[in-house]
């Protein structure tokens, strides 16, 4: 119980200033779980995240779910999901039951813009750090260059899609030879009871949703979440289509534009768009929709990632995952310009500050803690 209050307190911390989407989530979580408390190696958080990158769903909150199960099991992945999901969750549920939400998100503004230029200086860190750790030969280095290139010329899920089955494919003609290739792969043990519970709900939801609207509801949040690839921003859109289409255009865009301000996963615009679905009991609609839109990305992450663990471990597919490591730094620092940066720095006041945090960041350590603190009052006493 104590690990997982620990756990909980935490992600709820990092649900709190985690400002700048799923790039810059990953920034946090190295810096607070490798480098500061150790809960994880390098090399486990890579084959994380590069699990996280195959998954639909989540990626961020799909790689602190995982967090949280390598630390304490499944009670410890629940507690880190609802300490990053809280706060964004609150915020979304009251934008959605007080009109006067959106006046004080306008009034916060100043506040949101300082924590987003901190985004930057997080997720620059991250990367220059990813980069020395998982590029360190020239092969490598070149597929984290060519990733971001191409995603920099032609962004899009299908690019980042592309560029990894190529890091893939480049990584199985480059593997190392030897006799033990296949030592492992005879280990390897799948959670099949949470594939089992995944295509379950997958197929039994939209066949009983005409006996409830809330089965309506949930099942649509659970097909969301069931075939998005790329995290929040490739979310949205398909929420337009599905749940959002019950609703006016304006209520939407509030919601979509809020998503994308608030600490924490973009995926919390679930939380908006269910309480607006159940007007008479906006709780539960909210519960329904950030609960089924989640699940369906932790299910497989529970069933894959102790598999994936041990499947890395094989030669040929060690050198498949480093590869796609490779190119998941390039997917960073494609998205380091845009949405991070390009969300933050309109004037030269903003990259001077930018510029002020990486120096604090790398030079002096200064705690993230105190950076949010620093940055939250710059941007309200500058920004506001």
């Amino acid at each position: 119980m104590r690990s997982n209050i620990e756990i909980f307190t935490r992600f709820l911390v990092l649900g709190c200033c985690s400002f700048g989407g799923p790039a810059a989530h990953v920034g946090y979580f190295y810096k607070t779980f490798v480098e500061k408390l150790q809960w994880i190696n390098d090399q486990n958080f890579s084959q994380l995240l590069g699990l996280s990158q195959f998954l639909p769903g989540p990626g961020s909150s799909q790689l602190g779910f995982a967090i949280g199960l390598r630390r304490n099991g499944l009670s410890g992945g629940i507690s880190a999901f609802i300490g990053f999901t809280l706060p964004s969750f609150l915020i979304m549920l009251l934008l959605a039951s007080f009109s006067s939400q959106a006046e004080f998100i306008q009034k916060s503004s100043g506040v949101i813009h300082g924590l987003k230029l901190l985004a930057v200086i997080v997720v620059a860190d991250a990367i220059w750090k990813m980069f020395h750790q998982f590029c360190q030969d020239k092969w490598n280095q070149q597929v984290a260059i060519f990733s971001a290139f191409s995603l920099l010329c032609f962004s899009g899920i299908f690019t980042q899609i592309i560029i990894l089955l190529i890091a893939a494919t480049l990584g199985f003609f480059l593997k190392k030879k030897t006799k033990h290739a296949t030592e492992t792969l005879s280990k390897i043990q799948i959670q099949k009871r949470s594939i089992f519970i995944f295509l379950a709900f997958l197929f039994l939801l939209p066949t009983t949703q005409f006996f409830s609207p809330k089965i309506a509801i949930a099942s649509e949040f659970y097909w969301s979440g069931s075939y998005v690839f790329g995290g929040g921003h490739v979310v949205l859109p398909i929420l337009k289509d599905t749940v959002g289409s019950s609703m006016s255009s304006n209520e939407f865009l509030l919601g979509y534009s809020a998503a994308q301000a608030v600490p924490g996963p973009m995926f919390t615009m679930a939380t908006y768009l269910g309480a607006l679905c159940t007007p008479d009991s906006k709780w539960i609609g909210a519960i329904l929709g950030t609960f089924f839109i989640f699940l369906p990305g932790f299910l497989l992450m529970y069933a894959f990632q102790g598999a994936w663990i041990n499947l890395i471990s094989n030669p040929l597919l060690s050198s498949i995952s480093a590869k796609i490591n490779a190119a998941v730094v390039g997917l960073l620092i494609a998205a380091l310009y845009q949405p991070v940066a390009t969300s933050a720095i309109f004037t030269p006041v903003d990259m001077a500050f930018v510029l002020v945090g990486i120096f604090l960041i790398q030079s002096k350590k200064i705690p993230i803690f105190w950076l949010v603190l620093f940055y939250g009052l710059i941007g309200f006493l500058h920004f506001s």
